[in-house]
């Protein structure tokens, strides 16, 4: 569905992700279709983590809306390092690390942009590699370094904040960054006529100074638009599990993870990122804050966006595989899982390993293996679990006397055990 053109900034105020744009005249500006914008990703990895969707999903909106999105890859400025956001130098990659980290980037944006359309809203990718790798350092300080002054890049936040502190300080690597993604503003402005550039709060300073290197080089018009950094109701990180960063590819962060991670979203955080990360209509998302507010208990909300953003980036099949994965860790039927799935639900449990031949023929008493885990603290407590029935393994409920023996093992190496409804622990062959 492609949104009216003239709503393209209202689509992001009610969806709460417009923070600042430089002009009062842009919503005229982009009342005229097919406008160029882009946004940049900065390759450090060969993924992106959900905190780089949102930027992503801005060139989604901007697509529905009737305009041409512009992906832009790090593949020079990777080199280099944004300072923004970091209290450190970063480690330098290597030309062929950033070249390996752009090529896999490349296939994640397809799963959100609709690189198929065509005419006005006509998407593409692009490396400043491409351009910055040919510049040279005379070319640079004479054409681009004459139109920044010092004073001002001195003030910006990710500059500042690193010269005031006692031992962080800036490298004059890091302190040139502004000045190649300015350069970048600008030869898109030439060579695609690019007026726009969407980012992050934090990209504010850089974006501000590659309008002003467009309009001094270029005598053209551009345009800023940021979203709100993405942060939790309770002041923790976004996009961390107890396992890290939450990638969007599987072979990083598995699609079950990725389910558990959008389904234990705390209730005052599910409106929000309904409206930020899924393109559920307004109408469906305020359907849900009512479900969240009347029935909490049912936590509708948090399946809702669980299963769209585990389908969007993993497609419908992994994404009724992790359902069916979480239904089963709920009910206690884990038995029947596939092997792929048990190694990713024990992945996300607290885990033993046993010895080499520990299980033996006859198994080992649960008695004494409890203590060894997170379900027990002692062995008179596991013996009061056991006897209670309080105990299941791989969905089974275990007698007061029962043994671990190697046929507990689904698909031969990992044992899956609960105590009561919700605490799990995972026992893996040695």
């Amino acid at each position: 569905m492609v949104i009216p053109m003239q709503g393209f900034l209202d689509e992001l105020s009610w969806r709460g992700l417009l923070h600042q744009t430089t002009s009062e005249s842009l919503p005229a500006y982009l009342s005229t279709p097919g406008r160029v914008g882009y946004a940049g990703f900065d390759p450090t990895a060969d993924s992106l983590t959900v905190g780089n969707y949102v930027p992503m999903k801005l060139l989604a909106h901007w697509q529905r809306a009737g305009h041409r999105p512009v992906v832009l890859m790090g593949g020079g400025t990777g080199l280099i390092g944004d300072p923004s956001g970091k209290s450190a130098e970063r480690q330098l990659l290597d030309e062929e690390a950033v070249r390996h980290n752009v090529s896999r980037q490349r296939e994640i944006f397809a799963r959100v942009i609709d690189f198929a359309a065509a005419g006005d809203r006509v998407a593409t990718v692009v490396d400043n590699g491409d351009w910055l790798r040919g510049l040279g350092y005379i070319e640079v300080l004479r054409d681009v370094g004459k139109h920044f002054s010092v004073n001002q890049m001195i003030m910006r936040d990710s500059v500042r904040t690193r010269l005031e502190g006692r031992e962080q300080g800036i490298s004059y690597t890091e302190f040139s960054y502004m000045i190649l993604q300015a350069y970048d503003f600008l030869h898109l402005h030439r060579s695609m006529g690019c007026t726009v550039q969407l980012g992050g709060a934090d990209q504010w300073g850089n974006i501000v100074s590659g309008i002003d290197l467009v309009r001094r080089a270029a005598q053209g018009d551009a345009y800023g638009i940021t979203n709100p950094l993405v942060t939790k109701s309770d002041g923790g990180k976004f996009g961390k599990s107890e396992k890290g960063a939450v990638w969007l590819t599987a072979d990083r962060t598995s699609p079950f993870r990725f389910h558990q991670f959008w389904l234990n979203t705390a209730d005052a955080d599910v409106g929000r990122f309904l409206r930020w990360f899924t393109f559920l209509p307004r109408e469906r998302v305020e359907e849900l804050d009512r479900a969240a507010a009347e029935r909490p208990q049912e936590r509708q909300a948090q399946r809702v966006l669980a299963d769209q953003m585990t389908e969007l980036f993993h497609g419908p099949t992994e994404r009724a595989n992790a359902e069916a994965a979480g239904r089963a860790l709920f009910s206690g039927e884990v038995a029947s899982l596939d092997a792929r799935t048990v190694g990713e639900i024990a992945e996300d449990l607290p885990s033993t390993v046993l010895e080499p031949g520990e299980l033996g023929g006859e198994g080992l008493p649960l008695v004494e293996l409890l203590p060894r885990t997170s379900l027990a603290a002692s062995k008179r407590e596991a013996r009061d679990f056991l006897q209670a029935g309080a105990v299941m393994v791989n969905g089974a409920k275990a007698a007061a006397d029962a043994r671990l023996t190697p046929r507990d093992l689904l698909h031969g190496s990992v044992a899956l055990l609960r105590r009561g409804k919700k605490q799990w622990h995972a026992v893996r062959a040695g």
